[in-house]
């Protein structure tokens, strides 16, 4: 875990002043951090129980690709709206500063496909808490909510209190 920890960069004021951005691109470049990123998150789980791994756009895509490469496994783009091309689910949460939608292919999760969701940063947990109630509407079955970082002193763990959760780090 340590090696994973070392190639996150923080970076001051960033998106805006008074944030600490966790930064994973140093992780993503190095083939050792990047893969044992995996390796930690599909211990995470039973593969045996699962038949999709999902993304969050964007950089939950990068994590889920690998972790469904390894384990043999389909892959589940939950998008921003408008970016599917076939007929799909939406679900809208609340952001800091107004709302945003997300939406999956109504066929992504049919015979009641069993789901690892996956994204880089847990914070506020909105976001995760739509991707599961999406998954959910569409017939699927979430195993495990797996993130690389989770920002607890945000308390985003509380929105997801009915599903599984692992974190790699914590800050």
């Amino acid at each position: 875990m340590d090696k994973v920890k070392d190639l996150i960069r923080n970076v001051p004021d960033f998106p805006k002043p008074g944030i600490m951005f966790k930064d994973i691109t140093p992780l993503l470049k190095n083939a050792e951090g990047f893969n044992r990123t995996i390796e930690l998150m599909a211990a995470g789980f039973n593969a045996d129980d699962v038949d999709v791994i999902c993304g969050i756009e964007s950089r939950g895509f990068i994590f889920a690709s690998a972790l469904a490469l390894k384990l043999k496994k389909g892959f589940v783009p939950i998008r921003k709206a408008g970016k599917l091309p076939w007929e799909t689910t939406k679900v809208k949460y609340s952001l800091e500063y107004g709302e945003d939608v997300i939406e999956v292919h109504n066929d992504a999760f049919s015979g009641g496909a069993r789901a690892v969701l996956v994204d880089d940063l847990l914070a506020t947990g909105g976001t995760a808490k739509a991707a599961c109630e999406l998954i959910e509407k569409t017939g699927g079955k979430i195993n495990s909510v797996q993130f690389v970082i989770e920002l607890s002193f945000l308390n985003g763990r509380d929105l997801l209190k009915n599903y599984k959760v692992n974190s790699i780090l914590s800050y």
